[in-house]
């Protein structure tokens, strides 16, 4: 429904349509790429020791302690990091202030499908890029005049990785442009461009700690590159909201990446469950999608991807479908425990088998 009252731009907007979250009890849900695994204790233990009189006052604007600990870890300087309200608050600048250029900003036609409508909101043109045959990235493509580029890496939905010496030639074949390698998923099984950054000004890499660290409803996310890059977003970010990061949230990122073993030991619980996970969908005669991420493409041949994603939601399952050419058949399914992975594969035999 629309209103005479809204403006032009807002009425043709086409906005962002996130994973559902129904509210209803005993669904296994394999949908939003969530972690199956709660934050460290660490974590806990810190939001509530921040719970505080404080609240009163505003938070550190630039989220100072934060950033040195993103710094730290990844061997960097604190002005070469920028954080925000969750990697998409940070996207969302990301594009404002460094992708709006006369040259159209690419990225793959199957991707992150937030990237369209960042540029429709900040009236970016842009190209999508067709994936290849076997829906990879074929960086080739993206060596010719842009005004910026964004690769999801691994890619999603299909979960499929480049290594650094792909994204290597991609930077080196654009000295001018804006490289935005876009990793919510990386601490899966990929290597991070993190370690280009000092040897590539044009690099800039965007991270969350939705996903591996388990905080997806803390909302915190991060960019590291140049700190010309990072000045460039400070400067949207001072001129949009100065005070992003609440301090509970920041507290609780902090002490997410101190807690490495925690940290690790989950990553390899659900590495350890996607593995089992695709043998099990490969006997069962899905198609899987070599993935390094927190979940698998599949498809199965003789089943419509929409009729499947149905059936598992009637054995109270819920999966990512796409409505989209050329991957209408395909299920995203994110990695759950153990046991959900196990309800998963049973209910999927007696739907196929």
């Amino acid at each position: 429904m629309t209103s005479p009252l809204w403006s032009d731009f807002v009425r043709d907007l086409e906005p962002y349509v996130p994973g559902e979250q129904p509210a209803v009890s005993g669904l296994v849900k394999l949908n939003t790429n969530e972690n199956p695994y709660g934050p460290s204790p660490l974590v806990l233990s810190a939001i509530k020791d921040a719970a505080s009189d404080e609240l009163r006052l505003y938070p550190p604007p630039g989220a100072d302690q934060l950033k040195l600990s993103v710094a730290n870890y990844y061997s960097l300087e604190p002005n070469q990091v920028f954080v925000g309200n969750g990697s998409d608050e940070v996207l969302a600048h990301v594009f404002n202030g460094l992708l709006r250029h006369q040259l159209p900003v690419l990225f793959a036609d199957i991707t992150y499908s937030f990237y369209p409508v960042y540029c429709g909101l900040y009236t970016i043109t842009h190209e999508a890029i067709t994936l290849d045959d076997e829906l990879g990235i074929r960086v080739d493509d993206y060596i010719r005049p842009n005004g910026g580029i964004v690769l999801a890496n691994p890619n999603a939905p299909t979960g499929r990785l480049l290594t650094l010496s792909e994204i290597e030639q991609v930077l080196v074949g654009n000295p001018d442009s804006v490289v935005v390698i876009d990793e919510a998923y990386i601490d899966f099984g990929g290597e991070s461009a993190v370690a280009l950054v000092d040897r590539y000004k044009n690099l800039l890499v965007v991270q969350t700690l939705s996903k591996s660290r388990s905080l997806a409803g803390l909302r915190l996310g991060f960019a590291m590159g140049d700190s010309s890059l990072i000045e460039a977003l400070e400067r949207v970010k001072n001129s949009f909201n100065s005070y992003p990061l609440d301090r509970l949230a920041i507290a609780g990122g902090v002490a997410a990446i101190a807690d490495q073993d925690y940290f690790q030991s989950i990553c390899a619980r659900v590495v350890d469950a996607r593995e089992a996970l695709v043998e099990e969908l490969a006997g069962l005669g899905f198609e899987v999608i070599p993935s390094k991420a927190n979940f698998v493409f599949a498809r199965q041949p003789n089943f419509e991807g929409s009729d499947l994603a149905a059936r598992l939601r009637d054995k109270n399952i819920i999966v990512r479908h796409f409505d989209q050419p050329r991957i209408k058949q395909h299920l995203r399914i994110t990695i759950g425990t153990d046991s959900q992975m196990a309800l998963l594969v049973e209910a999927l035999k007696e739907i196929i088998l």
